[in-house]
């Protein structure tokens, strides 16, 4: 008796030659829908539409064409149950043996610029999650494809059959994965929509946390050797590399603070990281002035960095970066003299920015013990015209510039963290202390071991001074003003030690914790 194969996809890739090979190779008598019909005929291939074998027509513009107990039941009878098998041959019901069904493109759809929400809810998959999901429960019998990648491996074990069983395990498993990513993205549209149309509420938290992600690649290890890790989503949809060694877990870490950093700034910039802490930062008129700025900050630190710019990166900068040993380099463009001298460093990940510098997400997710939390990213330097003098001195001019572009910095910087700067160039900067004094004492003393002169510098604190005496030993390092949130219960203390030393303080009333 001849072996029923239902195939209805949206994505035809491959389709053809792989019912060809059912057809001729393995006896299968084929049933299909719509396109896919159209497609397998006019490839010569015997096929039967759905509503011929069903003795039911295609209704409501297609929406109702699959769902029949001619098709679930061909599905779902078990084939060791003699009162399944009855109840198919009393019903007139055949058996379908192979599903091969791929869902419509809802999430391309809803991912194009101003699609209508009535294009995007036609877009909704209704029959096909239905087969999927009736295959993969009876795969004991079923074999289901939801994937074209799956092809060529299902007619390998259809030639050696012993290798069906486990097959057919994994693409179930792969149809549940399938239909949960295609359910989480319609809720995740439809929670959108269901909010004002704005940045702000577009950053909502359902009552439910829809999450699904494909894996993008298999990571040699995590963090370290012993810790296994995978990457999921859409990483390399914002980043393509060039050259280099696979990434590898902490490098995408790095990558993704390099690229949230550097989106802070229009001019030429040049920012060093290392474990996701910028350790240098310069801007300037060009990037190779820039880059002279941010690595005089720190000659040491930048050993297997990161190095990330916002301008298409060229032949000066390139020379002076091949100089020392990098382990990334990020930019929305290379010159080709700048590519030609990179090359030479075969290990040298080079990494473009797809769609330019300052990639962005609204949310940020972290694993906690039995959940995950979720938050906003922090994508605001506060309310700039509320910042509030809160000394007898008012800054200069140029001690405003370096307060801005220090505050800018300092909330990428892991908490506690104190930044140092002078105009647009950084000259220390401490991070991850346990006591912010301590990330003012390290500050100071990369300042001193880059051998940068701190007079008349302006120092920037993420979160409120607790107490003088990070701001007195800021103001002993050479500091003449500071920026910081304020709100300490000893802030008059801390105001009152900048008063006699006789420096500027701003509060923002905003800090930027960054754990």
């Amino acid at each position: 008796m001849s072996k029923l194969a239902l195939l209805s996809v949206s994505d035809k890739h491959g389709l053809a030659e792989f019912a060809a090979a059912l057809v001729r190779e393995h006896g299968y008598t084929l049933l299909s829908t719509g396109g896919t019909a159209k497609l397998l005929a006019e490839k010569g291939l015997p096929v039967t539409e759905v509503g011929q074998h069903t003795g039911f027509p295609e209704i409501m513009e297609g929406r109702v064409k699959t769902l029949h107990p001619k098709i679930h039941g061909g599905l779902l009878c078990r084939r060791d149950k003699a009162d399944h098998l009855a109840q198919a041959r009393q019903n007139d019901i055949a058996l379908i043996d192979l599903v091969v069904v791929n869902l419509y493109p809802f999430e391309q759809t809803v991912a194009k610029p101003g699609v209508h929400f009535e294009e995007a809810i036609e877009n909704i998959d209704i029959g096909g999650p239905s087969m999927l999901r009736s295959a993969a429960k009876n795969h004991e019998s079923v074999t289901v494809l939801c994937d074209p990648d799956d092809y060529s491996r299902t007619l390998a074990a259809f030639a050696d059959e012993t290798k069906l069983p486990e097959l057919r395990r994994q693409l179930a498993l792969k149809v549940f994965q399938r239909t949960a990513s295609y359910d989480a993205a319609i809720a995740r549209y439809l929670e959108a929509q269901a909010m004002e149309p704005d940045l702000e509420a577009l950053s909502g938290f359902p009552a439910t946390l829809s999450l699904s992600w494909k894996k993008a690649q298999s990571l040699r290890y995590g963090e370290n050797p012993h810790q296994k890790a995978a990457l999921y989503g859409t990483f390399h949809e914002h980043f393509a590399q060039l050259q280099g060694k696979e990434l590898s877990y902490n490098n995408i870490l790095d990558i993704t603070a390099a690229t949230y950093l550097i989106g802070e700034f229009e001019r030429p910039t040049v920012a060093i990281l290392k474990h996701t802490n910028p350790c240098g930062v310069g801007s300037a008129d060009t990037l190779i002035a820039a880059w002279e700025k941010a690595y005089a900050t720190d000659r040491q630190a930048p050993f297997g960095g990161i190095i990330v710019v916002n301008q298409t990166l060229g032949e000066d900068l390139a020379k002076a970066i091949a100089e020392i040993f990098t382990e990334v380099i990020i930019a929305p463009r290379f010159s080709d003299e700048a590519l030609a001298i990179f090359t030479k460093k075969k290990n040298l990940r080079l990494m473009i920015a797809k769609g330019g510098i300052g990639a962005d997400a609204l949310q940020e997710i972290r694993s906690v013990v039995g959940g995950v939390l979720v938050q906003d990213r922090d994508r605001t330097l506060g309310n700039v015209r509320e910042f509030k003098v809160v000394t007898k001195r008012e800054p200069t001019l140029e001690e405003w510039s370096a307060m801005m572009f220090g505050w800018k910095v300092g909330k990428h910087v892991k908490s506690n963290s104190i930044v140092y700067c002078r105009g647009e160039q950084t000259l220390g900067v401490g991070a991850g202390q346990m006591a912010r004094v301590d990330s003012s004492r390290i500050a100071v003393w990369k300042a001193g071991e880059a051998q940068l002169d701190l007079s008349g510098s302006v120092v920037c604190s993420e979160a409120l001074f607790p107490f003088p005496d990070g701001l007195i030993a800021a103001a002993d390092a050479g500091a003449t003003a500071a920026i910081q949130p304020g709100g300490a219960m000893r802030d008059a203390e801390v105001i009152a030690a900048a008063d006699a030393r006789g420096m500027a303080m701003v509060f923002t009333g905003s800090r930027h914790f960054k754990h």
